[in-house]
């Protein structure tokens, strides 16, 4: 088989491995690395793989590897939520974090590969939302990588057995007390972004007016009682519909007049914030991701390090006035 025709062999299974990778680091921009590793592991040893198992099935083994290998270092990215109590907006202080700290958004294009079967496109959206990949970072590196092939991937038993080099015991066993993990604090169910429901656009185009016109009270109709709002890379977070007002009208004063361009981040609804800029039009601010549940948002997270999610969402540098 010529070079070409094994890269398009291994290409085809990108967007996929990039979801995995991306569910067990917690990072898009270290899921990339990690595909982009494994892919060049499997070209390079290409001529040394006997067909045992599929090609597929190969491609996951050296991505558990590079991404067990990564994990093994240490890192485990979180949400503000998962480090520090919320902070009343009276105290509120912007104290920053590492970038390694955090739990990264993601574009849906990056991790959720076309398929036919609309179960399947569900519990992949739903498998990428920022709740729940926040969930996955409490577990031990192996007893993740068990609950992804399982649950989310539906691989058997044995497969995923073959894959770790152990017994399908063992398997279960992983796959029991991961489950417990997360039952102890389950991640919120929130509506994902595909296809949005009329009432959820009608939601979204109110947050939209009430944001743009810088409404708290309108804004404060469409929030839950105890939503939240988080800023990375600062630790704080706010809960409370009227800490996150009070925020927006003290501090957070500066967004009045911003623009939204909506997007679509971990399956869930987004927006590109865009700042009123002094010379003109508008700069960008932040990647808000929003979570929805029950027909209020319930959780806002906006990313304010623009210089890297701008780019790989495909969003411009700057909107015209």
């Amino acid at each position: 088989m010529s070079d070409a025709a094994v890269q398009d062999q291994l290409e085809q299974y990108r967007t996929e491995l990039t979801g995995y990778c991306y569910r067990m680091l917690g990072s898009a921009f270290e899921a990339e690395d990690a595909v982009q590793d494994t892919m060049v592991r499997a070209w390079r040893s290409f001529d040394k793989f006997e067909g045992r198992s599929s090609v597929r099935s190969w491609l996951y083994r050296i991505a558990t590897n590079v991404c067990l290998d990564a994990l093994n270092a240490g890192n485990r990215r979180a949400r503000p939520m998962d480090l520090t109590a919320p902070t009343p907006v009276a105290q509120a202080q912007l104290n920053s974090r590492p970038e390694v700290t955090w739990l990264e958004p993601v574009p849906d294009g990056r991790v959720l590969p076309s398929v036919a079967d609309p179960a399947e496109t569900t519990v992949a959206r739903e498998t990428v939302r920022l709740a729940f990949v926040a969930a996955l970072q409490h577990l031990p590196p192996k007893q993740r990588a068990v609950l992804i092939l399982r649950e989310v991937l539906a691989w058997r038993a044995s497969e995923v057995a073959e894959l770790l080099g152990t017994s399908v015991a063992s398997v279960n066993s992983a796959l029991q007390r991961a489950r417990a993990t997360l039952a102890e604090s389950e991640p919120a169910k929130t509506d994902t972004a595909d296809p949005l429901d009329e009432e959820q656009k009608k939601l979204l185009d109110r947050y939209v007016a009430a944001f743009e016109g810088y409404d708290m009270a309108a804004l404060t109709a469409l929030l839950h009682e105890d939503a939240t709002l988080s800023m990375p890379p600062y630790d704080l977070w706010l809960r409370g519909h009227d800490d996150i007002t009070g925020w927006m009208l003290g501090v957070g004063e500066v967004c009045r007049g911003s623009r939204l361009v909506p997007v679509v981040a971990n399956g869930t609804p987004a927006f590109a914030h865009y700042h009123p800029d002094p010379e003109g039009g508008f700069s960008p601010w932040a990647l808000m991701v929003i979570e929805i549940v029950d027909g209020k948002v319930s959780g806002i997270t906006s990313f304010l390090d623009v210089k890297r999610w701008f780019p790989l969402f495909d969003l411009p540098e700057r909107l015209e006035a």
